[in-house]
């Protein structure tokens, strides 16, 4: 049984990892995984590993240097912060305000003012601003008194959202026909060079609309959610692209990855905020989902899906229990978040596919062991 509850590991992750700043990697503008990491494998119950993880993630690659402040950004005009939305040289600034943001309201008053802000730029930095500022969310919801430290990781995930915002191609109407699968498997694919993926790999240059022949007019083909099925379309989300996960083996083993831990990410954050604010938020979760299909995948599956699909379900596979474990003893930030999201939403739905993409991800992605702490 763990020694170290939940709060208590985060906290200590949290202080050992201020200051580290946002992105790592001299040329892949990689995100900070450091928090959200710690604080999945705290949700995983494994919190006694939590302060190696953390000391093995700190170290395992340097940390690009923050942008240093430069022109105070006003909340309360638009026409400040509006042209600073995926300025990464802004992302000091961008944090001072929601530092003073968060010191003068309560931290869901400004969630709620900034989600709607944010949300058209959902991908940045691959969803990771998305991600990060919902692991932060969780935590604060543990606590009616919150510290300083899980404030100011709120204020980071924020910030990192802000500043690599990614505006995509196209507008999301959830106006047609089709149901989810449907709807996926009418997305267009194109051929891709070896160029293209290079460059998909940083988020904020993902895609370009003139290389989406057909992606338009797909973005409408999915039918209206009524407002009670919110968390069902959730669910719908996460397992259809758990599947995708898995028959995409030809696929960069991370990228893909993300069209499950977004919207698991985003289910966090969605009781926190008003009911209006949830139908735009699964519409750009879809449109977050096809842009990484159709920046990644190159082909459909079609028969070779459902073989695959048919194969999962009638196939012995580990407890969440055990994969869980594994994924504590893997170590890698990737791994860990995914097999905690996909733990949880299967909880909630269970499903073959979860089980099985965390199982292919923690055989594709390669380990990364956690050092013993030290201080």
């Amino acid at each position: 049984m763990p020694v170290t509850g939940y709060t208590d590991a985060l906290h200590d992750a949290l202080e050992r990892l201020d200051g580290l700043g946002f992105e790592r990697g001299a040329d892949a503008d990689l995100a900070n995984h450091g928090p959200m990491g710690a604080e999945a494998l705290a949700a995983l119950g494994h919190t006694d590993q939590v302060a190696a993880w953390v000391e093995g993630y700190r170290t395992a690659m340097p940390h690009n240097p923050v942008p240093a402040p430069r022109f105070a950004l006003d909340a309360g005009d638009a026409s400040s912060w509006r042209p600073a939305l995926g300025d990464f040289s802004r992302v000091g600034d961008w944090e001072e305000l929601f530092r003073r943001e968060l010191a003068e309201a309560p931290w869901a008053e400004v969630l709620t003012r900034w989600w709607p802000r944010l949300l058209p730029g959902m991908l940045a930095g691959l969803t990771h601003g998305t991600i990060r500022t919902a692991h932060a969310v969780r935590s604060l919801a543990t606590t009616p008194a919150p510290t300083p430290a899980q404030l100011t990781e709120l204020a980071g995930g924020l910030a990192y959202w802000a500043a690599r915002f990614a505006h995509l191609p196209g507008q999301v109407r959830m106006s047609g026909t089709h149901d989810l699968a449907a709807a996926v498997a009418a997305l267009p694919r194109t051929p891709h060079t070896g160029e293209r993926r290079g460059r998909a790999a940083a988020a904020h240059r993902l895609v370009h609309p003139d290389e989406l022949t057909g992606y338009t007019e797909a973005l409408g083909a999915l039918a209206p959610v009524p407002a009670d099925r919110t968390q069902e379309m959730l669910s719908d989300l996460t397992a259809e692209f758990a599947g995708v996960y898995t028959g995409h083996p030809e696929v960069f083993a991370v990228p893909l990855i993300h069209g499950v831990t977004a919207p698991a990410a985003v289910r966090l954050v969605l009781p926190h905020l008003p009911q209006e604010l949830h139908e735009p938020s699964l519409a750009a979760l879809w449109h977050v989902g096809t842009t990484l299909l159709v920046a990644f995948t190159e082909h459909r599956s079609g028969e070779a899906d459902a073989a695959r699909e048919a194969a999962e379900a009638a196939a012995e596979l580990p407890s969440f229990d055990e994969l869980a474990a594994r994924a504590a003893e893997h170590g890698d930030e990737h791994v860990i978040k995914f097999t905690e999201a996909c733990r949880r939403e299967h909880a909630l739905r269970p499903d073959h596919r979860y089980p099985a993409a965390v199982l292919t991800a923690q055989q594709r992605i390669t380990p990364r062991r956690p050092r013993a702490s030290r201080r």
